[in-house]
């Protein structure tokens, strides 16, 4: 279409924006511009010259083909530039849609990370509350395991007291009856419960440090979730229009100890798993704890009971041991005054026989200076002497039984002396029992369980 005429080209280059169909060859396209080597042309064309200004010059078959070989580059590169520009175009199109559909799969995972984050995040804060407020409870148990200790001190005083005032009766009641056994008994009770509160505020100690060890643990993994949430939350936020986003390239790797999804999740859990058996075995410490108070208050109070049941009972039997002599000391001093009154009429007796004897002896003795034949065996003599031997005799049996009575009065006197002895031991015995021991078993804190709250 004119592509050799001058004019031509000219109306061409003057419309530009008119689009040009490419030019296709007629004949077929030569791989070369030229094909004809100047050797080889005719020496008619290299040798020959008209007038100075003929030259080698190319055969027009040769000027056609190196024109469509131009024409075919041309069409070719336009061509490939063409495809170029589409391709360009489409990579463009492709990488925008894959870089967003990527920033969106990322956005989406750091999404569903923060979620997973969350959820441990709040399971941890859930777990470390409950926690804390655990051991703030066992720390009251084990304050109040305290306070019963400090509670059992007074019982135990008071059963040594009573102990050592027993020591104080006098040696025919210093017995070990029945009171001394229940508070030998009361004594090992106590000091077995102290024993036993002891430990058990030891294993409390214990169980309050694993805890706080717990969850401190746990505090750590939730202050790094925490840390880390705020850091991913910060990562979804970034776009291509954030203004602090750069190039990092060293981070484009996976740090030998990172952990994996798997090992990530099962380090909360097993962090909540110690927590939760910690919680739990605190929870039955407290439940033993409240039941060794509780049976500890129970078991004081019953020793309490029988202890003071063997004191009445034992105050008791020595009231009734102190009447009863009582009465026999009433009774012996009446038998004394009788065997006084009966000693003052022997000894009266015996002298007025001891008179009647002095006359009969008198008798017989002015009788025997009777003159001669005077001094006879008469009626009266007879009657004298044999006076005489009634007056001795009565009087020998009113001598032994003045020295029996004596010796009566006197063995009335000392059981009059042990009587009162054994009045004044019982005495005592009860004033120790009844007034020392018991007396200061008033003060005696029966219930553990609600001193324990004191």
């Amino acid at each position: 279409r004119g592509r050799s005429g001058g004019s031509g080209g000219g109306s061409a280059m003057a419309q530009p924006d008119e689009p040009h169909p490419p030019v296709v060859p007629s004949c077929p396209l030569p791989s070369k511009t030229c094909d004809v080597v100047p050797t080889e042309r005719p020496r008619s064309c290299c040798g020959m010259a008209v007038a100075g200004l003929r030259t080698a010059k190319y055969h027009l078959p040769e000027w056609h083909r190196r024109n469509a070989g131009v024409c075919y580059e041309a069409y070719t590169a336009g061509e490939q530039a063409e495809r170029g520009r589409a391709e360009a175009k489409h990579l463009v199109k492709h990488a925008a849609a894959s870089a967003q559909r990527a920033q969106g799969y990322s956005k989406a995972t750091l999404g569903q990370r923060l979620q997973d984050i969350h959820f441990w995040r709040m399971e941890l804060q859930k777990e470390i509350m409950e926690l804390d407020a655990e051991t703030n409870l066992l720390a009251a148990q084990k304050l109040r395991l305290e306070r019963a200790l400090d509670a059992t001190e007074v019982p135990y005083s008071v059963v040594v007291d009573n102990l050592e005032c027993r020591e104080r009766r006098q040696p025919p009641d210093l017995v070990i009856d029945e009171v001394e056994r229940q508070l030998m008994k009361e004594a090992d009770l106590i000091r077995d419960i102290r024993d036993l509160l002891k430990r058990t505020i030891i294993q409390a100690a214990t169980q309050i440090r694993s805890n706080r060890i717990q969850k401190e643990n746990c505090e750590l993994d939730w202050s790094d979730k925490v840390e880390t949430y705020h850091i991913d939350d910060k990562c979804v936020g970034y776009c291509t229009d954030s203004t602090d986003v750069q190039y990092h390239p060293s981070s484009v790797k996976f740090e030998e100890n990172a952990s994996t999804p798997k090992s990530w999740a099962q380090f909360s859990h097993d962090n909540i798993s110690r927590a939760e058996q910690e919680k739990l075995a605190s929870v039955q410490l407290r439940s033993l704890i409240n039941n060794i108070i509780h049976d500890a208050s129970e078991d004081l109070r019953m020793q309490w009971a029988a202890v003071n049941e063997a004191f009445d009972s034992h105050c008791r039997e020595l009231d009734d041991a102190k009447l009863r002599l009582e009465n026999h000391l009433q009774q012996i001093l009446k038998d004394i005054g009788h065997e006084e009154a009966n000693i003052v009429n022997l000894k009266k007796a015996i002298r007025d026989k001891e008179a009647f004897l002095k006359v009969a002896h008198t008798r017989l003795y002015d009788r025997s200076f009777r003159p001669n034949v005077e001094l006879c065996r008469d009626e009266p003599q007879f009657r004298l002497v044999s006076e005489v031997e009634e007056l001795t005799v009565f009087l020998e049996a009113l001598k032994r039984k003045l020295m029996e009575s004596e010796q009566n009065l006197k063995n009335l006197e000392e059981t009059r002396m042990k009587l009162e002895k054994e009045i004044a031991v019982k005495a005592n015995s009860i004033f120790i029992d009844r007034q020392k021991c018991m007396g200061y078993r008033v003060r005696y804190p029966v219930d553990l369980e609600v001193a324990s709250y004191q």
